[in-house]
């Protein structure tokens, strides 16, 4: 018996040890020439804050207007391990963003109960689009951190309602991924209703659980009192979400985000590499076609709802947690001044755990008595579903690929390239040469600013002692 279970477990670990490889093999494939060379915009100050600042003030900001310490954590730490090795950071922001994906994988095959369901719900993610922030910018490490933890929170929510005796323990780790999240991104303060709604599923009736979140939430917020000042977090290019907040503009966000969920580019070309507008009378047919597989998921998912009387609570609670998930982070993504096509990353994701959850439903036999406890799939509909999820991915390949081959289009892409082609002409070709001698660029065509000239070259110096 020992024997057999060692093999079971050998079997396994192989298998996982394949799918991870796979996705990681994947993602490098399908990120090929995005490139960092050289840092500027929001990268060149956090490098300049690591190169100028003491750990202390890096990683603790006191008095700024973002108080997100766990972040800055990671960025020392990344910072200080890749040195003045630029080129590196993309690498790392797609084997970070792999390992996101080989997560995903994991909790779809949990939902869905189908392994290949699981793998392209790791595929899907990789390939999307909406990567292209986390892996072309060493800020990508920021939404990566923030999209990882949420998904994790999502995760412990979902066992807390559906594995009975362990309750307590996945309710604390939700609580404490939440004041994790809060200080790599304070947008995702918006999911703390969840931990709230899931104690109501539960029927939850001790009070000391309800004063977790409550104390959770309390603690963040006085520790961003007393560092930055305010409990109310900054908005999008140098602006106040106080500010900025207006009622019709977060519903027609909200609106925008949902459609992006169905593979309709709401937003203009500089954010989302393309506009719906703007794009090939092919790719609205391929969007078109791929949003009528998910609506048959759909429908098939709701007979099979009707059908199944006696587990009919059981999965409108956990649609309710998945509903309400993807509602904060479209609803935190909406109060600011734009939407910006990396913020839907995260609700993207959910959504397709949601539609493996719909197949995993689908999927599993309806039972007609509630002693009936069986949970072997039934092969006629797992077929169905692999073959809708096959469909699926088969027609978004030519639309994400298509619009990743506009990326040109987005606002900081092609000073991106510019910044990369002075690290190229002078430090690629030059070395350590250029130390300690003026650079005088002719004909100032990219706008350098005078931070950018004093700081640019520094980055490539592991002494950080570079003159501008």
């Amino acid at each position: 018996m020992e024997k057999k279970r060692a093999g079971v477990w050998q079997y396994r670990w192989k298998d996982e040890v394949i799918t991870a490889g796979l996705l990681l093999a994947f993602g490098f494939m399908i990120n090929a020439g995005i490139e960092i060379r050289g840092l500027f915009m929001d990268d060149l100050y956090l490098w300049s804050c690591y190169g100028e600042q003491t750990f202390r003030e890096f990683v603790f900001p006191l008095g700024s207007t973002r108080f997100r310490f766990l972040y800055y954590l990671a960025a020392y730490v990344e910072l200080g391990l890749l040195g003045s090795h630029v080129t590196w950071f993309v690498p790392v922001n797609i084997i970070i963003n792999s390992a996101i994906a080989y997560t995903l994988c994991r909790f779809a095959r949990t939902l869905s109960g189908n392994n290949m369901i699981g793998f392209l719900s790791g595929f899907l993610y990789l390939l999307s689009r909406m990567s292209y922030y986390q892996i072309s910018q060493v800020y990508g490490l920021m939404e990566s951190l923030a999209l990882w933890a949420a998904i994790g929170i999502l995760y412990c929510l979902y066992k807390y309602i559906n594995e009975p005796g362990q309750e307590l323990k996945w309710f604390w780790t939700a609580n404490g991924l939440y004041f994790a999240v809060c200080f790599i991104h304070e947008r995702y303060m918006a999911l703390l209703p969840l931990l709230f709604v899931v104690l109501l599923i539960k029927r939850n009736k001790q009070w000391r659980q309800w004063v977790i979140p409550m104390a959770v939430f309390g603690l963040v917020q006085l520790i961003r009192l007393a560092t930055i000042g305010t409990v109310m977090p900054a908005g999008t290019g140098g602006t106040d979400v106080a500010d900025t907040l207006n009622l019709r503009q977060i519903f027609l966000f909200a609106i925008e985000q949902v459609l992006y969920l169905f593979g309709i580019n709401t937003g203009g070309s500089y954010l989302s590499a393309l506009s719906w507008q703007e794009s090939s009378r092919w790719i609205k047919v391929l969007v078109v076609l791929a949003d009528m597989v998910v609506l048959a998921v759909m429908i098939l998912f709701v007979i099979k709802v009707i059908r199944g009387k006696w587990e009919r609570r059981a999965v409108l609670r956990n649609c309710l947690l998945f509903f309400l998930f993807i509602g904060a982070c479209i609803a935190c993504s909406s109060v600011t001044i734009r939407v910006e096509v990396r913020w839907v990353y995260v609700s993207m994701a959910a959504a397709w755990l949601w539609l493996a959850y719909m197949c995993g439903v689908i999927t599993r036999p309806s039972a007609r008595k509630p002693e009936v406890t069986s949970r072997v799939p039934d092969y006629r509909w797992a077929l169905v579903c692999t073959g809708l999820a096959l469909a699926y991915t088969v027609l978004a390949i030519p639309v994400e690929t298509y619009y990743r081959n506009h990326f040109s289009n987005l606002y900081y892409w092609n000073n991106q390239q510019q910044y990369n082609s002075l690290a190229e002409q002078t430090y690629e070709k030059y070395g350590d040469a250029i130390f300690g001698k003026k650079i005088y660029i002719l004909k100032n065509t990219y706008d350098v600013s005078e931070f950018y000239a004093d700081t640019f070259f520094k980055v490539f110096n592991n002494e950080r002692k570079a003159e501008g």
